[in-house]
């Protein structure tokens, strides 16, 4: 009988935080967290994929499955329990209704609230469908878009006008700015 053991790799101990993308649909956090994590050579996760994954379930199946109130549970504890290192995170428009998933990211690191403007969010999200939009029965996108913006500013560290510039042009400014506070 061969005796078999595990190889382990020495690890870098060293803390290092993650950089977390938060903001409206179409403000492009999956865009700009897979542009950022290849420019820092870190990993990227989109939350919204993880819900998918975790579930197997598309996000629009999940929510319509569950509703909305069991959903943003599902979420708080997706991301309440995140423990990385060295991660873009793009987060689900919805992660500012938890307080503690919000708290779990500014623990992780540095948080960007991505920003657009409302006729931008309007023509992005279109009519939402097959988004995973987490919108209460009879909130229109207007009243969504209102009731987040104090969310997502009070949650962020930074904030970059996604509907100013390229997203290269975006991720250059998150990285000037993330730069000097590494």
């Amino acid at each position: 009988m061969i005796a078999t053991s595990a190889v382990l790799l020495p690890r870098d101990d060293t803390p290092r935080r993650c950089l977390s993308l938060i903001g409206m649909a179409g403000a492009g956090k999956s865009t700009l967290g897979a542009l950022l994590a290849r420019r820092l050579d870190w990993a990227h996760l989109d939350t919204d994929r993880l819900l998918e994954s975790y579930y197997g379930l598309p996000l629009q199946q999940l929510l319509d499955s569950v509703g909305l109130e069991t959903f943003l549970q599902l979420e708080e504890h997706q991301v309440g329990s995140l423990g990385a290192q060295r991660v873009v995170i793009s987060t689900g428009g919805s992660v500012v209704y938890s307080r503690r998933a919000v708290d779990r990211l500014r623990m992780l690191g540095p948080v960007v609230f991505l920003e657009i403007d409302l006729a931008t969010f309007l023509e992005r999200v279109g009519r939402g469908d097959d988004r995973g939009l987490a919108v209460g029965p009879g909130k229109s996108f207007e009243e969504l878009y209102a009731e987040r913006q104090p969310l997502y500013r009070a949650a962020a560290d930074f904030s970059v006008d996604t509907g100013a510039g390229s997203p290269e042009d975006c991720a250059a400014r998150i990285l000037d700015w993330f730069g000097e506070k590494a």
